[in-house]
């Protein structure tokens, strides 16, 4: 979509991103937007004259996501937090959008991959360290990060649910391996690190039925024994995770797909439709069928209400 200011900064504020006051911009301003959805993933490609843009601060409430910048034609300038970073193609950077940005850029283009803070799966204080800082998109998981978003912001519509949920999780795995690397020595401790890269392998694998302690350890050249230890003093056994995860992403596609219980638990790893129905319970304090219904009655409900009774504020939600 290419649009004047007025319209570019509505489809910008439809995709997730802060209000930004660009000082540059006029009546000549023309600027291309697109947005597409990679699983939990939303993927805005800018193409933009050039820019000089302030984002104020903004209530806690609106960080749900924070933002992966990935620069593929011209140069910004970016501050963020204690940190400047000077962008060139295929360099990224971590944003906040809760916190005050400031950037001057050529003409440019690039890719910005809004990610959900609960899947990132790094600590706060070490997300703290580094928004606002340049990583090199031209090397290492840097690079892989780049290439991948610029890819998937071309081709995420091309994705079946299940393919698009995976992917996901595999380029949330990679961003996060790129940001620890970033870090250096601030590296965590080894078992932690360890940790990391289990939680993050369960998280792009859930869809497999055999998903399992033994097969988790092998995959990771340990013992199940070593695997179990390192999950003791969390709030979640390894078990536990893979069910609770498995869990949470049937309830979300329950709640928004229209498809059968049997199927959506099928596909994220129960076979048995019983014990879902009875873990599903447990785990919310409702059925799983409720939601099915739920939803049901309201996409009835959209379909047969009129304009005047569906109001612009009701449509929204």
């Amino acid at each position: 979509m290419i649009g004047n200011l007025e319209s570019f900064q509505d489809k910008l504020a439809a995709s997730g991103f802060p209000p930004l006051v660009n000082k540059l911009a006029g009546a000549s301003f023309r600027g291309r937007i697109a947005t597409r959805d990679l699983g939990p993933l939303r993927l805005v490609s800018l193409d933009t004259p050039e820019s000089a843009c302030i984002g104020r601060e903004r209530d806690a409430s609106d960080g749900e996501n924070l933002a992966v910048k990935v620069m593929t034609r011209g140069r910004t300038r970016i501050e963020q937090g204690r940190a400047v970073a000077e962008l060139g193609p295929t360099d990224l950077v971590l944003l906040d959008p809760t916190r005050t940005l400031r950037f001057a850029s050529t003409a440019a283009a690039h890719v910005t991959i809004l990610v959900p803070r609960r899947e990132l799966r790094i600590r706060p204080a070490q997300i703290d360290r580094l928004i606002g800082v340049r990583i090199d998109g031209s090397r290492g998981p840097g690079a892989l990060v780049s290439v991948l978003a610029r890819e998937s912001a071309r081709s995420a519509t091309e994705f079946r649910e299940a393919e698009a949920l995976r992917s996901a999780a595999a380029v949330v795995e990679l961003i996060a391996v790129a940001l620890e690397a970033r870090l250096g020595d601030e590296q965590p401790a080894p078992d932690e690190w360890l940790r990391n890269r289990i939680a993050g392998y369960i998280e792009s694998r859930l869809a497999d039925p055999d998903l399992s302690p033994p097969g988790i350890a092998a995959a990771h050249n340990i013992s199940v024994r070593r695997l179990h230890k390192l999950f003791e003093d969390q709030p979640l056994t390894v078990a536990a995770l893979i069910r609770r995860r498995r869990l949470e992403r049937c309830r979300a596609e329950l709640t928004g797909s229209g498809r059968t219980v049997t199927a959506v638990a099928a596909r994220w790893g129960f076979s048995d439709p019983t014990h879902f129905s009875k873990l599903f319970k447990a785990t919310y304090g409702y059925n799983a069928r409720a939601l099915v219904t739920s939803n049901r009655a309201q996409t009835t409900k959209t379909r047969t209400a009129g304009p005047e009774k569906d109001g612009g504020d009701q449509g929204r939600q």
